[in-house]
């Protein structure tokens, strides 16, 4: 199984979207599913491009890297990277930047108003480009009623398929992940595995689908 002469796109890792100058908005996010699985398309033959929040991982073999910051800046990236035969959009972008103070905000006698503007949905965009991938995977980090809120995801979003897991526990900076994979034809569910594993099998899954033309 491979995918040489196939160019896939992997996002991965948080966004910080500053406050001031010293404070962040971020999700939880250590980055490690979505370098996986850049890792694992690359051991494929795709070629591989990682755009990455602010996270310490060291890059795959065989992967291009591109470090972003905010959300605003992942999508510059995720925009400049295309066209791509597959994007597999595992970061967890922050929903909301704020109104960035010059200067460190001060303790006061009452807390400080944050006005929140909404970020770009990224997946949402590339599911409307015209340089929309032929197969587009996005995830979804779910705390209850996974598979419905997925399900929902997916169609509300244009992706072909949502990799969705629970994040009530350890997932979000631990080594293992249980998945459910949400496609037009049903619902694909794994045990928990090491993210490596989920990498691996999501890789060779995605190899599948495109050797056979189909999402």
């Amino acid at each position: 199984m491979s995918l040489a002469g196939k160019h896939v796109l992997v996002t991965a890792g948080p966004t910080h979207e500053p406050i001031d100058p010293v404070r962040y908005l971020a999700n939880r996010s250590s980055g490690r599913q979505g370098f996986a699985i850049a890792g694992a398309l690359a051991a494929l033959g795709a070629q591989v491009t990682l755009v990455a929040g602010p996270v310490s991982l060291p890059t795959p073999p065989g992967v291009d890297r591109v470090d972003v910051e905010t959300a605003a800046e992942m999508a510059d990236a995720v925009a400049r990277a295309l066209p791509v035969d597959v994007a597999v959009m595992v970061a967890a972008v922050a929903d909301w930047r704020v109104d960035t103070a010059g200067q460190k905000i001060k303790k006061g006698v009452l807390p400080p108003v944050l006005h929140l503007v909404e970020n770009p949905d990224i997946l949402a965009t590339l599911a409307r480009s015209p340089q929309r991938p032929g197969l587009l995977i996005g995830f979804a980090a779910e705390t209850e009623h996974v598979i419905e809120h997925a399900t929902a995801k997916r169609a509300r979003k244009g992706a072909d398929w949502i990799v969705a897991n629970d994040v009530s526990g350890d997932v979000m900076g631990g080594t293992a992940n249980a998945v459910h994979i949400v496609t037009a034809k049903g619902v694909e569910s794994w045990e928990r595995l090491p993210k490596e594993e989920v990498a691996t099998r999501l890789a060779g899954r995605i190899a599948d689908a495109l050797s056979r033309g189909a999402a």
